[in-house]
Protein backbone atom coordinates (compact mmCIF):
# COMPACT_ATOMS: atom_id res chain seq x y z
CA UNK A 1 0.00 0.00 0.00
CA UNK A 2 1.26 3.20 -1.24
CA UNK A 3 0.81 6.46 1.64
CA UNK A 4 -0.60 9.43 -0.30
CA UNK A 5 -0.67 12.64 1.25
CA UNK A 6 -3.43 14.90 0.80
CA UNK A 7 -3.51 18.68 1.49
CA UNK A 8 -6.64 20.32 3.15
CA UNK A 9 -7.32 23.91 2.24
CA UNK A 10 -9.40 24.96 5.52
CA UNK A 11 -6.75 26.53 6.75
CA UNK A 12 -5.11 28.44 3.65
CA UNK A 13 -4.98 32.03 3.17
CA UNK A 14 -7.99 32.07 1.15
CA UNK A 15 -6.76 35.70 -0.93
CA UNK A 16 -4.16 33.57 -2.06
CA UNK A 17 -5.54 30.05 -2.46
CA UNK A 18 -2.98 29.94 -6.13
CA UNK A 19 -0.01 30.11 -4.44
CA UNK A 20 -0.97 28.22 -1.33
CA UNK A 21 -1.63 25.40 -4.29
CA UNK A 22 2.20 26.14 -5.63
CA UNK A 23 3.84 25.79 -2.20
CA UNK A 24 1.72 22.75 -1.09
CA UNK A 25 2.85 21.26 -4.94
CA UNK A 26 6.40 21.87 -4.28
CA UNK A 27 6.29 19.89 -0.55
CA UNK A 28 5.81 17.47 -2.52
CA UNK A 29 1.89 16.40 -1.70
CA UNK A 30 -0.45 13.78 -3.45
CA UNK A 31 -3.87 15.50 -3.35
CA UNK A 32 -5.87 18.62 -2.79
CA UNK A 33 -8.60 18.24 0.04
CA UNK A 34 -11.15 20.81 0.14
CA UNK A 35 -13.87 20.78 2.63
CA UNK A 36 -17.19 21.57 1.69
CA UNK A 37 -19.12 22.59 4.39
CA UNK A 38 -23.22 23.61 4.29
CA UNK A 39 -23.76 24.97 7.68
CA UNK A 40 -26.51 21.74 7.85
CA UNK A 41 -24.78 18.70 8.21
CA UNK A 42 -21.56 20.68 10.09
CA UNK A 43 -22.28 24.15 11.40
CA UNK A 44 -19.87 25.82 9.15
CA UNK A 45 -20.02 26.69 5.80
CA UNK A 46 -16.76 26.72 3.69
CA UNK A 47 -16.03 26.76 -0.30
CA UNK A 48 -17.89 25.43 -2.97
CA UNK A 49 -17.40 24.28 -6.75
CA UNK A 50 -16.83 28.09 -7.66
CA UNK A 51 -13.83 28.20 -5.78
CA UNK A 52 -12.48 24.38 -7.37
CA UNK A 53 -13.52 25.54 -10.65
CA UNK A 54 -11.31 28.87 -9.97
CA UNK A 55 -8.28 26.73 -9.05
CA UNK A 56 -8.51 23.95 -11.30
CA UNK A 57 -5.94 25.55 -13.73
CA UNK A 58 -3.23 25.74 -11.33
CA UNK A 59 -2.48 22.26 -10.76
CA UNK A 60 -3.23 18.69 -12.14
CA UNK A 61 -3.27 17.05 -8.86
CA UNK A 62 -6.17 15.54 -8.14
CA UNK A 63 -8.87 17.62 -5.94
CA UNK A 64 -10.75 15.44 -3.31
CA UNK A 65 -14.52 17.23 -3.10
CA UNK A 66 -14.96 16.43 0.93
CA UNK A 67 -19.03 16.78 1.17
CA UNK A 68 -19.95 17.53 4.65
CA UNK A 69 -23.45 18.42 3.34
CA UNK A 70 -26.90 17.30 3.47
CA UNK A 71 -27.79 15.87 0.56
CA UNK A 72 -24.40 15.47 -1.12
CA UNK A 73 -25.90 13.06 -4.39
CA UNK A 74 -27.89 16.85 -5.75
CA UNK A 75 -24.26 18.14 -5.84
CA UNK A 76 -22.11 15.14 -7.61
CA UNK A 77 -22.58 16.24 -10.62
CA UNK A 78 -21.39 19.98 -10.10
CA UNK A 79 -18.33 18.62 -8.64
CA UNK A 80 -17.77 16.72 -11.44
CA UNK A 81 -18.14 19.97 -14.16
CA UNK A 82 -15.78 21.56 -12.05
CA UNK A 83 -12.89 19.00 -12.45
CA UNK A 84 -13.39 17.20 -9.08
CA UNK A 85 -11.25 13.85 -8.84
CA UNK A 86 -12.29 12.21 -6.17
CA UNK A 87 -15.73 13.08 -4.01
CA UNK A 88 -16.17 11.87 -0.23
CA UNK A 89 -19.40 11.58 1.17
CA UNK A 90 -20.06 11.09 4.89
CA UNK A 91 -22.01 8.04 5.26
CA UNK A 92 -24.17 9.80 8.03
CA UNK A 93 -25.64 11.80 5.25
CA UNK A 94 -26.39 9.31 2.28
CA UNK A 95 -29.76 6.98 3.11
CA UNK A 96 -28.87 5.26 0.04
CA UNK A 97 -24.99 4.99 0.04
CA UNK A 98 -24.31 2.77 -2.85
CA UNK A 99 -26.50 4.39 -4.89
CA UNK A 100 -24.29 7.72 -4.28
CA UNK A 101 -21.69 5.41 -5.12
CA UNK A 102 -22.43 4.45 -8.40
CA UNK A 103 -23.38 8.07 -9.26
CA UNK A 104 -20.18 9.64 -7.97
CA UNK A 105 -18.24 6.73 -10.61
CA UNK A 106 -20.95 7.26 -13.37
CA UNK A 107 -19.70 11.02 -13.12
CA UNK A 108 -16.07 9.45 -13.50
CA UNK A 109 -14.72 10.40 -10.23
CA UNK A 110 -13.66 7.99 -7.82
CA UNK A 111 -15.37 7.37 -4.37
CA UNK A 112 -14.50 7.80 -0.80
CA UNK A 113 -16.52 7.50 2.25
CA UNK A 114 -15.88 9.23 5.00
CA UNK A 115 -16.91 8.54 8.71
CA UNK A 116 -17.43 10.43 11.99
CA UNK A 117 -15.58 9.59 14.82
CA UNK A 118 -18.46 7.97 16.69
CA UNK A 119 -19.82 5.96 12.94
CA UNK A 120 -19.22 2.29 13.65
CA UNK A 121 -17.89 0.71 10.68
CA UNK A 122 -19.83 -1.44 10.12
CA UNK A 123 -21.53 1.23 8.46
CA UNK A 124 -19.67 1.17 5.71
CA UNK A 125 -18.53 -3.16 5.43
CA UNK A 126 -21.17 -3.49 2.61
CA UNK A 127 -19.70 -0.69 0.24
CA UNK A 128 -16.15 -1.35 1.10
CA UNK A 129 -15.39 -3.02 -2.12
CA UNK A 130 -16.95 -0.42 -3.97
CA UNK A 131 -15.03 3.00 -2.78
CA UNK A 132 -11.84 3.92 -3.50
CA UNK A 133 -10.98 5.37 -0.30
CA UNK A 134 -12.30 5.83 3.00
CA UNK A 135 -11.73 8.63 5.61
CA UNK A 136 -11.88 7.91 8.97
CA UNK A 137 -12.35 11.67 10.83
CA UNK A 138 -10.56 11.86 13.71
CA UNK A 139 -11.92 15.30 14.78
CA UNK A 140 -16.03 16.07 14.47
CA UNK A 141 -16.49 17.45 11.16
CA UNK A 142 -16.81 21.16 10.38
CA UNK A 143 -14.21 23.38 12.51
CA UNK A 144 -10.21 23.56 11.81
CA UNK A 145 -7.78 22.85 14.72
CA UNK A 146 -9.46 20.79 17.30
CA UNK A 147 -7.71 18.04 18.97
CA UNK A 148 -7.32 14.71 17.80
CA UNK A 149 -9.77 12.00 19.05
CA UNK A 150 -7.65 8.86 20.59
CA UNK A 151 -10.24 6.81 20.38
CA UNK A 152 -10.14 6.63 16.60
CA UNK A 153 -7.10 4.63 16.78
CA UNK A 154 -8.89 1.24 17.22
CA UNK A 155 -10.92 1.85 13.88
CA UNK A 156 -8.12 2.86 11.77
CA UNK A 157 -6.54 -0.47 12.89
CA UNK A 158 -9.41 -2.53 11.97
CA UNK A 159 -10.12 -0.71 8.99
CA UNK A 160 -6.88 -1.81 7.96
CA UNK A 161 -7.52 -5.79 9.10
CA UNK A 162 -10.96 -5.16 7.37
CA UNK A 163 -9.24 -4.50 3.79
CA UNK A 164 -6.81 -7.05 4.60
CA UNK A 165 -9.42 -10.00 4.85
CA UNK A 166 -11.12 -8.64 2.28
CA UNK A 167 -8.09 -8.40 0.06
CA UNK A 168 -9.23 -5.08 -1.13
Amino acid sequence: MKVKVAASLMCADLTRLGDEIKKLEKGGIDLFHFDIMDGHFVPNLMLGPLILESLRDKTSLPFDAHLQITNPEKYIGRFAEVGSNIISIHVEVCHFLYRVIDVIKENGMRACVALNPATPLSSIEYVLAEVDMVLLMTVDPGYAGQAFIPAVVPKIKRLRELIEEKEL
